[in-house]
């Protein structure tokens, strides 16, 4: 149903168009959310004033074959189930990790040049080889978790709800012991965000190319007028996607993006935060990070590399491996495992 503010926002998205066009380049995004061609640096910023380095990174290692057990999970979310792998360090209880993954992703996510493995699937290796379990989840609609619900159905709001279930089902887990983490990927740093802000129980968060401002990304990624279209449709939309996918999205979806604030809700979290960026990032323009960074009141670390949307995925691992590793020295700092 159309709405005065629903009519506003199209005029004025329509309005800047012609600005965002010229100011933007083709999304260059990761697995899910990514075209391997792509090579268009974003929009250059000089965040490097707001970098804290962790004094005493810690290097991971590789492949020492301790990386414990992994086990196939599922929790209902509204009577629906979600499915996860829960990752375990070798020595028994350990501080826990929530993963969560971006738009049209799942959790394993991108797969990674050179390697059998997905970014997330990676990153929970080498957090359990550094001592921290993880529980990387397929939001409702994605991967692995689409019984009774569909992709078209899924929200922001569908997300954090899943989100919060899976940090209750850790706190009730007895192979998980210690404090909750959260680490999000792009739209998942946003459902990071938003979880924290609203007083989800974690100890630390660390947001990866998260989206701040969703208006500018997904106006970007779908092109203006598609996503004004699906805001102002009642049907589901079709949206084409850079990297020559499809999906189908239902105006909820497309409302979301509207009216979600991820920056005014991580303005309510106090916690430590770690925020890594790309400078070459041009699906999350990296002045983003410096979005978060000063919504945020407490502890925090900026990791800013030269680096794409996916972390230089399409390249190999080494990047990933650098930035995991730079996560879990913020968290060591805490005290952590």
């Amino acid at each position: 149903m159309q709405t005065p503010f629903h009519a506003l926002f199209l005029v004025g998205l329509l309005a800047a168009a012609p600005g965002l066009a010229q100011e933007t380049a083709v999304p260059e995004v990761a697995a899910s959310e990514a075209d391997p061609q792509a090579s268009d640096a974003g929009p250059g910023i000089d965040l490097s004033t707001l970098m804290i380095t962790a004094p005493w990174p810690r290097p991971l290692p590789l492949s020492d074959g301790r990386a414990g057990l992994s086990d196939r999970v599922s929790f209902e979310v509204e009577g629906t189930p979600v499915y996860g792998t829960l990752a375990l360090p070798p020595d028994g209880p350990a501080p826990t990790v929530l993963l969560l993954h971006g738009f049209t992703g799942d959790r394993d996510e991108l797969g990674i040049a050179g390697t059998s493995e997905g970014v997330f699937r990676r990153s929970a290796r080498l957090l359990a080889e550094a001592g921290y379990a993880s529980l990387r989840v397929d939001f409702r609609g994605s991967g692995e978790s689409v019984e009774g619900f569909d992709f078209a159905d899924t929200t922001f709001e569908s997300q954090i709800a899943d989100a919060g279930v899976a940090l209750d089902w850790l706190a009730g887990d007895e192979r998980t012991a210690g404090p909750l983490y959260l680490i999000g990927w792009s739209q998942g740093g946003l459902v990071a965000a938003t979880l924290a802000g609203r007083g989800a129980p974690v100890e630390a968060m660390a947001l990866w190319a998260a989206v701040a401002d969703p208006q500018i990304t997904f106006a970007t990624l779908f092109g203006p007028e598609t996503l004004a279209a699906g805001v102002m449709s009642e049907t589901p939309t079709r949206v084409a996607l850079p990297w020559g996918a499809e999906v189908t999205l239902g105006q909820p979806f497309f409302e979301g993006v509207i009216e979600a604030d991820p920056v005014a809700e991580l303005s309510r979290y106090d916690g430590p935060l770690f925020v890594a960026q790309g400078t070459a990032d041009a699906t999350v323009d990296p002045a983003q990070a410096e979005m978060l960074l000063g919504a945020h009141e407490g502890r925090e670390e900026l990791w800013l590399r030269d680096m794409d949307h996916s972390f230089d995925a399409y390249e190999g691992p080494e990047r990933l491996d650098e930035m995991v590793g730079a996560t879990v020295a913020f968290f060591d700092m805490l005290g952590a495992p």
